[in-house]
């Protein structure tokens, strides 16, 4: 297997953790464990009791449980418990697909979602968001691309990074274009409960057998150092995919489940704050873009807590978003980890304080950077 680098890990990895202020990523702002165990009422002697065992494969019989309540409809067979939704998205496509086998993927996306098929050798259809059309699906590409050949299709709404969704009736198409070809729906709902114009979506896997659904702890409720996710499925998928965990990560650690349990039975505790905390960074950000149409132009996400914009008068975004993180201290992510070269993921989940103080210093740079560029052109 020859995977291509991970360009969204590796831009982080070089100033994640140094930049004073992130703007970059796509989740909610983290919660510290202090404010779990006040939420929670998680005492030292809840603690004291975790024995640090091996767990089971498909997850802790609560933890399972407590995903399937909030979103299996109470149907714990289907769940599996994983290091993250990127543990899944591996086992899924390691363990369905084949050198071959074609894939039908969103594009721009988040990498994992299409790159590891690729390195199977996988033969990828790209369905286009473009910013020309609000990042709008294209229905019409849509039954262009799926077809008898189809193996899987792979989505992500609303999606990372523009911030698109589906509407209900979009989404009884695709379940039927998939059904149609016999493929594999893999529905990324990372994002599935940000939603600001209309109600989340429905799980596709209570109409599609063949659908395997997506979560994660580390998007809408801030938790994302837990690394705690899971996949919805039929049970004959998730057999095989144990096949290959067997190999791998085996579990997740009881500690974590004990948290991630207390967690979800009590989700709303995180989401709603986190989420009207999003409404009103929305707002601002919108404000802020208006101000600065001559630097960039943005569409309105209907979920998720990113937008894709699009950025005027920068040859090298990844010049640009290096110099705001060195001379300003706030993390960007580049275009170019998404194959766009003339955009920026900008993340306004953060703390209000933060995004305020982060557009502010955006602003600074966007004069200064477009100044000095000017000069050179005036020197050449």
């Amino acid at each position: 297997m020859d995977v291509a680098p991970a360009h969204l890990e590796y831009w982080l990895r070089d100033y994640y953790f140094t930049a004073e202020i992130d703007i970059s990523c796509s989740g909610v702002e983290n919660f510290c464990f202090g404010e779990l165990r006040q939420l929670f009422n998680i005492t030292p002697d809840d603690l004291d009791r975790i024995v640090l065992r091996d767990s089971r494969t498909l997850g802790d019989p609560e933890l399972r449980t407590a995903i399937g309540n909030r979103w299996a409809n109470g149907n714990a067979e289907r769940v599996m418990a994983t290091n993250g939704s990127s543990e899944a998205i591996y086992l899924i496509m390691h363990s369905l697909l084949e050198p071959g086998d074609e894939v039908v993927v969103l594009d721009p996306a988040y990498q994992q979602l299409f790159s590891i098929a690729e390195s199977i050798g996988c033969k990828l259809k790209h369905w286009r968001l473009r910013f020309e059309n609000s990042f709008r699906p294209d229905f019409s590409e849509a039954r262009h691309l799926i077809g008898p050949h189809t193996r899987m299709i792979v989505v992500n709404f609303p999606h990372n990074p523009t911030g698109a969704s589906l509407t209900p009736a979009e989404q009884d198409e695709l379940i039927e274009l998939a059904a149609r070809a016999g493929a594999y729906l893999v529905w990324d709902g990372a994002f599935a409960e940000i939603t600001y114009d209309s109600p989340a979506l429905p799980d596709p896997g209570e109409r599609y057998d063949r659908s395997i659904t997506l979560g994660t702890l580390s998007k809408a409720y801030g938790l994302p150092g837990l690394r705690v996710g899971w996949c919805l499925a039929s049970p004959d998928v998730l057999e095989r995919l144990v096949r290959l965990r067997d190999y791998t990560t085996l579990a997740l650690s009881p500690l974590v489940e004990h948290v991630a349990t207390r967690a979800i039975e009590n989700g709303d505790l995180l989401l709603q704050p986190r989420l009207a905390q999003a409404r009103h960074n929305l707002e601002l950000l919108v404000a802020w873009a208006n101000r600065h149409h001559e630097f960039v132009s943005m569409v309105r996400p209907q979920g998720g807590v990113s937008v894709f914009m699009r950025v005027h008068g920068v040859a090298d975004i990844e010049d640009f978003c290096r110099q705001l993180a060195d001379d300003y201290s706030v993390l960007l992510v580049p275009g170019t980890s998404f194959g766009n070269p003339n955009h920026i993921r900008l993340g306004f989940g953060c703390s209000t304080t933060e995004l305020t103080e982060a557009l502010s210093r955006l602003s600074q740079h966007f004069h200064t950077y477009s100044g000095s560029k000017q000069r050179s052109a005036v020197a050449l």
